[in-house]
């Protein structure tokens, strides 16, 4: 355990930032979940729907630095070939 208290009040930061970025993790996890759940049922209707609120949640992760720039990226590229958006090329 730390012993000064620069060290002490970094820890208690960091188990803060934790809690946060695990929360925003797990609510974007859940929305990908439920999306990739509708393509897989082939409910287009439900996956379009639902494609702006995870592209919503994935830009919101990337922000706050919960998810890096690049990797929300490959998120959304990946799960809009998955709901087959036009202009969109297939996935190979």
């Amino acid at each position: 355990m730390a012993h000064h208290k620069s060290a002490v009040r970094q820890h208690r930061r960091s188990l803060r930032r934790k809690a946060v970025n695990t929360r925003n993790t797990t609510a974007l996890r859940t929305r990908m979940k439920k999306l990739r759940t509708a393509v897989q049922n082939k409910d287009q209707d439900t996956a379009r729907k639902l494609l702006p609120e995870v592209f919503s949640s994935i830009d919101r992760a990337v922000k706050k630095g919960t998810i890096h720039k690049n990797t929300g990226s490959r998120y959304k590229s990946r799960l809009s070939r998955q709901v087959g958006l036009p202009g969109v090329s297939p996935s190979k």
